[in-house]
């Protein structure tokens, strides 16, 4: 962002102070949301104007400090020291200056020119605390502006502060004033800044601050001096920084961190003295009121399954049942594209026409879920901005935390399907406030381990044939099962492949719960499903394209095209025959055939989502107009010639759907995925799959319910018409030999099978990484098939039943899992783990 045109402000300050509510007051619409580069962090910048010119704004994410520990830190001050815009506005916490302050003795020591944001007075007022802001600026030597940013107030005096300090350091400039005395350690600090100054590579940042960064052993401090004086150069200095660490340690008998923290807390104290005054601590706020109900250590995992349900009930169930509404929308869309493609032919499609419908049908799965996201995101920030979010990982992270996860990794993996019926999509999508890069990272490649409603159908359809009798103990296994799993993959994955990732001591603040705003929930609600629609809609299109291409290639060997030709001859011939001497034969033949055969199935599939009798009519009045010709032959009505027709034409049209579906089902076969299929039985063979479930597996990857579809598809090798898949499926499982069993290594596959082709999609955009996105399909794809074919091999040996092999392998998981847990708790008391309070609540 160019400073040449406009001034560059930063809004800096701690999570739950307001920052991004008063941004989106300063800025109103015009703003933007996109990613750090190279990270998953929000980046929020807009602009407004005043009397002098453009203001562009930047939002950065709230952290409690500036270091380099978590990755919203190092991106916050990666931005202030590469960017140093003209004015950073630190937002604070009225109500807890203490707190707050912190971090603002961090910003000036970064002699970042600043305003001070006196937020949420609303609440300081109302715990009975008065401020005296001249004092505070007067100590501070900064502007000092009160502000409520949920109800606008202060807007217009914090622009003019902020377009004042602007211009006064154009006039004037002026370094930030040192406000915190270090004692002992300034010589020290002294030293260090004395050897950085000669070097003109590193002139263009704060001395002092870098001096004080290296003594503290921050590692993004040490990579910058690295970088930018190369280690030859940088080597003497950081030998000076070491010895001297290791000395004033050794004499003060404590880490320089925790020195520096000490200095900052008395200086802050200081500051403080006479400036804040009327607080009566024996006052009991309605925010510690709500607090001993809803943490109450007996009543507080009620409220949280209450929220968490409530939320899943009002965004994923209540919400699918807008899509009623809005697929209507998708469908018309799809006609409306489908009529500018090249008309279908009789039997084989123009590759044109179908690679357009199957990237429009792709686009459409994904956008019937806006509706789900909206509710969602809106119900994610109520419960982020009324301050419960903060006591929900408070709640459970003592638990996950044994596993890897986070105390926010909850509601990702309610959304993904702890309760049957979630969706991962929006579970994968909720892990990007999770503040443990470690963590979030293992949630967002276990919450696909989740129930999610497309699951659903295989799993009924298996128990329906092999667990008749045992239905409800497998329905219970199956629907907890996942988070068994769940959590020790997450274990397993943050031992091993996720050791290296960043993860930051569990610091909890536990807000004021503050009553949410309708536009500042609506305005969050929509940006992020705006963010769906474009990030997951850029790379669903070439995925898609793909994916065709595996099904397509290399097609139907010649002899088998020849086959299906003379067959769909044939019914035509039949249907030429059946209106022989009747008077619709002259358009109904020829070349009229096929446009008359599309007229007739656009006409059935446009009645079929004719939802009501006006809705109806309309279809009929538009294909009445669209060919009059043709509008007889496809209503079951009308005179006895135009019956006898429409009788032919029917039957024609369900020839030609029957002679469609068998080249389908002849395509995938012969296909690349088909033949990947065939090649993977002797692998597969272990786990008791043949090509055939291998196909539906695969196929299932662009969306779960298409592997019952599939096996719709090829469990119809000349098989009675008029027998269900689940008697197909039996019949042929059982001649096999291979009964309930193979439906047991079937579900715990699917259980650990790789996220569908959306999830994973999801999962690109939230790691920003095509490696983990690869990640994500394989390392399911081996654990699943281990499991399954482990299952499968030595239950067969053993000669165990489907129930016997379900019940040992959920067993031997609960038991795991406590085993882990209980060694992961021991292990944690010895690692010295930060849990504070902030706010001095326990």
């Amino acid at each position: 962002m160019s400073k040449r045109d406009g001034v560059l402000v930063a809004l800096a300050g701690q999570q739950n102070a307001g920052k991004s509510t008063l941004f989106n007051v300063l800025t109103g619409a015009r703003q933007h949301v996109a990613n750090y580069p190279g990270v998953t962090v929000d980046k929020k910048y807009g602009q407004y104007r005043d009397a002098v010119g453009s203001v562009y704004t930047v939002d950065l994410p709230g952290t409690y400090s500036l270091t380099s520990f978590s990755l919203e830190e190092r991106v916050a001050r990666e931005f202030l020291l590469g960017d140093r815009p003209d004015v950073t506005v630190n937002v604070v916490d009225a109500s807890n200056l203490r707190r707050s302050l912190h971090l603002t003795l961090q910003i000036l020591e970064m002699e970042l020119p600043s305003v001070l944001a006196l937020n949420m007075m609303d609440v300081a007022e109302g715990r009975g605390l008065q401020i005296d802001q001249a004092l505070l600026a007067e100590r501070l030597q900064l502007p000092v502006v009160a502000t409520v940013g949920r109800k606008g107030q202060g807007r217009e005096a914090l622009r003019e502060a902020v377009r004042a300090e602007a211009s006064r350091q154009v006039e004037t400039p002026t370094p930030p004033p040192v406000l915190v005395d270090y004692g002992t350690l300034e010589p020290v600090i002294a030293q260090v800044q004395q050897r950085l100054a000669p070097f003109k590579a590193i002139a263009d940042l704060p001395q002092r601050w870098l001096a004080l960064e290296l003594l503290e052993g921050d590692s993004q401090a040490v990579s910058i001096l690295v970088e930018r004086l190369g280690e030859p150069a940088a080597r003497p200095l950081r030998e000076l920084v070491g010895d001297s660490i290791a000395e004033f340690e050794q004499r003060r008998g404590m880490e320089i961190s925790d020195y520096v923290v000490g200095c900052r807390d008395r200086a802050v104290e200081r500051l403080l003295d006479g400036v804040v005054s009327g607080a009566d601590r024996s006052r009991t706020t309605l925010t510690d009121q709500v607090d001993r109900v809803v943490l109450n250590r007996w009543l507080a995992p009620g409220f949280l399954l209450l929220t968490v349900f409530a939320i899943y009930q009002v965004s994923i169930v209540w919400g699918y049942e807008l899509t009623n509404y809005t697929w209507p929308y998708l469908a018309k869309g799809r006609e409306l594209i489908a009529g500018l493609l090249p008309s279908a032919h009789f039997l084989v499609d123009p590759y044109v026409r179908s690679l357009g419908l199957w990237l429009v049908d792709s686009a459409n799965t994904l956008l019937n879920y806006v509706p789900i996201f909206i509710i969602l995101f809106a119900c994610i920030a109520i419960v982020e901005d009324s301050g419960y979010m903060a006591r929900i990982a408070f709640i459970l992270d003592k638990v996950l935390h044994r596993f890897g996860l986070h105390g926010q990794s909850t509601l990702p993996l309610i959304l993904g399907g702890v309760f049957a019926g979630g969706c991962a999509v929006p579970g994968v999508m909720a892990t990007k406030g999770i503040p443990d890069n470690r963590a979030r990272m293992a949630t967002i490649f276990t919450v696909p381990f989740m129930n999610c409603l497309a699951k659903v159908p295989l799993y009924t359809l298996l128990l329906g044939i092999f667990f008749v009798e045992h239905k409800s103990l497998m329905m219970f296994y199956i629907s907890t099962m996942t988070i068994v799993f769940a959590l020790l993959v997450a274990k397993l994955l943050t031992k091993t492949v996720l050791s290296g990732h960043e993860t930051s001591p569990f610091v909890m603040e536990l807000p004021h719960y503050h009553l949410p705003t309708f536009n500042g929930v609506a305005r969050r609600a929509i940006e992020r499903a705006w963010q769906y629609i474009k990030k997951v809609g850029t790379v669903v299109l070439a995925v898609a394209v793909v994916v065709f291409v595996l099904l397509h290639l290399p097609g139907l060997p010649e002899a088998r095209k020849a086959h299906f030709q003379q067959e769909a001859e044939a019914a035509i011939e039949r249907f030429e025959q059946a209106l022989a001497g009747n008077p619709y034969r002259g358009i109904a033949t020829g070349a009229n055939l096929v446009p008359l055969i599309n007229y007739y199935s656009d006409y059935r599939r446009a009645k079929l989502n004719a939802s009501g009798t006006e809705a109806s009519q309309r279809v009929t009045e538009r294909f009445q107009a669209r060919n009059a010709d043709f509008y007889p032959l496809v209503i079951r009505g009308g005179d006895r010639d135009a019956k006898q027709a429409s009788r032919a034409l029917r039957t024609l049209a369900r020839d030609r759907q029957k002679l469609r579906l068998q080249m389908r089902e002849e395509r995938i076969t012969h296909s690349i995925l088909g033949t990947i299929g065939r090649g993977m039985e002797p692998i597969t063979q272990f786990a008791g799959f043949d090509w055939k479930i291998n196909v539906a597996l695969l196929a299932s990857f662009a969306a779960r319910e298409s592997s019952v579809a599939t096996l719709g598809v090829l469990f119809q090798q000349g098989d009675d018409e008029n027998q269900t898949l689940e008697e197909r499926m039996g019949q042929e499982t059982r001649e096999g030999g291979a009964t309930a069993l193979l439906a047991v290594s079937m579900i715990l596959f699917f259980a650990l099978y790789p996220p569908c082709l959306a999830t994973t999609m999801m999962v690109k955009v939230q790691t920003g990484s095509y490696k983990w996105m690869a990640f994500s399909i394989i390392f399911p794809t081996i654990l699943g098939l281990a499991v399954a074919s482990a299952v499968f091999s030595i239950g067969t040996a053993v000669g165990a039943t489907g129930i016997e092999a379900m019940s040992t392998v959920y067993w031997g998981a609960f038991v795991l899992l406590l085993i882990v847990g209980l060694l992961s708790d021991r292990k944690a008391s010895r690692l010295l783990r930060q849990r504070e309070m902030i706010d001095g609540r326990t």
